[in-house]
């Protein structure tokens, strides 16, 4: 099955000059979406994970299967103020301003072996915050993956300590 035929190009979102990689359809589909699962799947085959760790929001969709699949706990990570328990917060560079990125507290323990999954990786700031919010609860980072990669934004050179892993590149 061909992956790249479920992900739907939008022209100028969400600003001008912009080409967003929309993935509904490949939700709407459930035999690629059922597909897509298991080839995220296979990308960790014979590692152990414990947690699997999404970022909101489009992390979540797959990470939740991930860690269903993985027999692993799931751990999203959010924007400010919409965690209710105590939080570790990471600021972030975008390319227009900051933004921060939370994680609970208590979420991964000392040694986990954690998966962290989001959709996109882009210019790779969201996915680094990510990364130091783990690190910083003393999680071992496993392995980064992502549904697409916009390799042309070189996000990957941001997470150069980490094994990164795309289904699809652009």
């Amino acid at each position: 099955m061909n992956l790249s035929e479920f992900i739907r190009n939008i022209e100028d979102f969400p600003k001008a000059g912009v080409l967003f990689k929309d993935i509904t359809p490949l939700l709407a589909n459930k035999k690629a979406t059922s597909f897509c699962l298991q080839q995220l799947v296979a990308m960790v085959e014979g590692k152990k994970i414990d947690k699997v760790v999404g970022i909101e929001s489009r992390g979540f969709f797959f990470g939740t299967l991930l860690a269903q699949e993985l027999n692993a706990g799931f751990v999203p990570i959010r924007k400010p103020g919409k965690l209710p328990y105590n939080t570790l917060k990471e600021p972030y560079q975008l390319e227009y301003g900051m933004d921060v990125l939370e994680i609970h507290e208590d979420a991964i323990k000392k040694g986990e072996r954690v998966l962290l999954h989001d959709d996109v990786l882009a210019t790779g700031g969201t996915a680094k915050a990510a990364c130091n919010l783990i690190e910083s609860l003393g999680g071992e980072i496993v392995q980064c993956n992502f549904l697409i990669e916009l390799e042309f934004l070189r996000g990957n050179k941001k997470l150069k300590n980490q094994t990164v892993k795309s289904l699809l590149k652009y």
